[in-house]
């Protein structure tokens, strides 16, 4: 009887092992963080976070070059992180270098902003490579590319702050408001 159970446990840890292989799920963006273009007077690293906690974030940068950044957590005692901090993902972080350490100002996570977004007017997808695709036919002036530039959004000609990031809403912000999108799965 004992070797049963023993032979059942071993038998069900294997199939618990299996089924918890790395799986990645199709709707994920796959993004390629070398064609991202690294602009003139952009003070922004580009690169794939290899560690997080919650007050430091280490970036693999394009070069190859590993950062370690400390969050300014500001007057109100929060840092700017933006789309959250998840091992594997793609970073983009602003920050500055002190005598002692570096520190994130703003950290916007570029496999967040990834993927369809929708609001009243406008209907796009945020694609790899700086491209915007629109899905709406009778738009005015749709996105048609994007970049991050010292911390904003550029979608084609408009420029803005991203306030929140979230796992299903953007809200971005410029002069002439606050742009508040859904994520279209």
């Amino acid at each position: 009887m004992r070797y049963y159970f023993t032979t059942f446990i071993i038998g069900f840890a294997i199939l618990l092992l299996a089924g918890c292989k790395d799986k990645k799920a199709d709707n994920l963006p796959v993004v390629n963080i070398d064609l991202i273009e690294e602009n003139e007077g952009d003070s922004t690293v580009y690169g794939e976070c290899v560690d997080a906690a919650m007050n430091s974030i280490a970036v693999l940068t394009n070069n190859g070059d590993t950062i370690s950044y400390v969050f300014d957590n500001g007057e109100d005692g929060s840092a700017d992180v933006q789309g959250g901090m998840f091992m594997g993902d793609k970073m983009a972080v602003i920050g500055t270098e002190n005598a002692e350490e570096n520190v994130a100002q703003k950290v916007i996570n570029i496999t967040s902003l990834m993927g369809r977004w929708t609001s009243l007017d406008k209907n796009f997808e945020i694609k790899d490579g700086g491209v915007v695709e629109s899905n709406v036919t009778a738009e005015s002036n749709p996105y048609t590319s994007w970049k991050i530039f010292n911390g904003r959004l550029i979608l084609s000609k408009d420029t803005f702050d991203i306030l929140n990031l979230g796992p299903d809403s953007l809200y971005l912000e410029n002069d002439k408001g606050i742009f508040a999108y859904k994520r279209q799965i």
